[in-house]
């Protein structure tokens, strides 16, 4: 067999490990290993995944994803976010379908210092569907805006994803965190938008609330909002000035949320285990799929499949758009069935050549692309963590009433990948001004 063939069998193999509800991490690791014995020998097989483990592992920028994610559970179990919530629903909380509004703006600042969508739509879920339902909100409406508002947690920097598409395409985090800013804004006002015209064609759907007066509005500002502004001055506003590496931007975001949530009385010395142990967990959990995944990466480049699939898109007589627009749905089938991070970790290695070097496409760009297409995952069926996620919140709600209300934040999405694709310019703009 060519080593082609060897490869596509491999991948095939991945999925059906993938059908037996195997960890995604395992599955890759296993992958490679067996596709590598075959093309070359076992003892070939364990020594690279010995060393190309160790050495991801050992890798400095991978310091940062520890850094980020307890500052993102830091600010959960400090419970920043319902300050952040009950700031934006005396903002907006009088308009049509304000309280799922706010939903919005509590997620893109709670998402300015979590970085994680998970993260995201559990803090905001538990503060605002409750709230929701209390002031009689349609259920598909109000667990499904929450779910999809998770989805600006891994856009607007930090974020997760970022720095571990910034490490595996080896791109600058720091233009990428830059990248994510204007898409991730614009995300959130096209949620509002459609929220607002929605519900103003359906008023059933979500009754209007109280209008906050003036003052109330300017005191909601001392709850938490100024916590976020100081914090992603710090660690965001240090990495972009160029002071801060993304390991001491995350290090310096950690312990600005540590300070001032002890300072302030907000967090508990059972929160402050509860973040330690949440933060040892997830990042576990990233580090081994880092590490599979680049095992798996090795088997993809010795089997030729992204030079060969170059070769052919090169010969394709088509516009490079509609090949990026085919490449985009392949990452959205394939997101029906795995999570956002291993969803970018198994396809760099497949698609990064082709789109970066045979389309010539902008790494920064793309990396914005995909964070894009793989968070949408987490809100599809039949996967959709941040469905299940909000299920666990309201529990009397079913998975299918929360995937009805989906759709519409899914168009949006899609709308937003379109705009960038038009006009690309608005991810790579403040990277190219200030990078």
């Amino acid at each position: 067999m060519t080593p082609i063939t060897i490869g596509l069998i491999c991948i095939l193999i991945f999925f059906i490990f993938i059908a037996l509800r195997m960890p995604v991490s395992y599955a890759m690791l296993i992958t490679g290993i067996i596709g590598i014995s075959i093309l070359n020998s076992t003892t070939v097989a364990f020594r690279v995944a010995s060393t190309e483990i160790y050495s991801g592992f050992s890798t400095y920028t991978l310091s940062a994803i520890p850094m980020f994610v307890w500052m993102g559970f830091l600010a959960l179990y400090a419970g920043i976010g319902a300050k952040l919530f009950d700031f934006a629903y005396k903002t907006v909380g009088h308009l049509p379908g304000g309280l799922a509004i706010a939903a919005q703006g509590a997620a893109g600042l709670f998402g300015a210092i979590s970085g994680s969508n998970t993260a995201t739509a559990a803090t905001i879920g538990s503060i605002a569907v409750p709230e929701m339902r209390k002031h009689q909100y349609n259920d598909s409406l109000s667990t499904a805006s929450v779910a999809a508002g998770g989805i600006l947690g891994v856009l607007i920097p930090p974020s997760t994803l970022f720095i571990i598409y910034g490490i595996a395409a080896e791109q600058s985090i720091g233009q990428l965190f830059l990248a994510g800013i204007i898409p991730g804004i614009i995300l959130m006002l096209l949620f509002m938008v459609m929220i607002y015209i929605w519900t103003l064609r359906n008023p059933h759907l979500a009754p209007r609330g109280e209008k906050s007066t003036w003052k109330e509005r300017f005191n909601s500002l001392k709850g938490g909002l100024w916590e976020v502004i100081v914090i992603f001055a710090l660690s965001m506003g240090g990495l972009f000035a160029g002071w801060f590496t993304p390991t001491e931007a995350g290090a310096i975001g950690a312990g600005g949320v540590l300070l001032l949530t002890v300072l302030t009385r907000k967090l508990s010395w059972d929160g402050l285990k509860k973040s330690l142990f949440d933060t040892l967990r997830t990042t576990a959990m990233i580090m081994l799929l880092i590490g599979s995944a680049i095992v798996f990466g090795r088997l993809i480049t010795l089997s030729r499949i992204p030079f060969e699939l170059g070769t052919w898109i090169e010969s394709l007589i088509l516009p490079s758009f509609v090949i990026m627009a085919l490449i985009l749905l392949i990452y959205l089938i394939l997101g029906f069935f795995m999570d956002a991070l291993a969803l970018i970790l198994l396809s760099i290695p497949i698609f990064y050549p082709v789109v970066v070097n045979t389309l010539g496409y902008d790494p920064i760009w793309f990396g914005v692309i995909m964070v894009l297409v793989a968070a949408m995952g987490v809100i599809t069926p039949p996967v959709g963590v941040n469905v299940f996620i909000i299920k666990g919140v309201v529990k009397d709600v079913t998975v299918e009433q929360i995937f009805r209300g989906i759709w519409p934040f899914l168009f949006i999405i899609i709308l937003v990948i379109a705009l960038l694709m038009v006009v690309p310019e608005i991810a790579t703009f403040l990277p190219n001004l200030l990078g």
